[in-house]
């Protein structure tokens, strides 16, 4: 599964940003699960920013934020997100695509 969170930062903070983005992907990089990630930043809009991270499954990447380590390192970070969806299925040849439903409140 891939998961792509976006920012939005001022120029002024680029670099203490791009810091605690390094951290983050570092805490996430070392939990089960974890297949490989990249930060990026917008070649057009230089305040877009994003982490882009790649997991075995659904819940690997929960079981990661869930960890201490993520929690201390990570969270307060990915919690500056742009709000929306983040988590995507992989689509490749042959693959049976999940298929949306309501999630159950009760």
């Amino acid at each position: 599964m891939l998961v792509v969170n976006r920012f939005r930062v001022p120029a002024d903070r680029a670099e203490s940003f791009r810091a605690d983005l390094e951290t983050a992907r570092e805490a996430l990089a070392a939990c089960a699960g974890y297949a490989g990630g990249e930060i990026g930043r917008n070649v057009d809009d230089p305040e877009l920013w994003v982490l882009s991270t790649r997991w075995d499954n659904v819940g690997g990447y929960r079981r990661a934020l869930s960890s201490y380590d993520v929690k201390l390192r990570a969270v307060m970070t990915l919690s500056r997100a742009i709000e929306e969806p983040s988590a995507y299925e992989r689509v490749e040849p042959g693959t049976t695509l999940n298929i949306g439903s309501p999630r159950s409140l009760g």
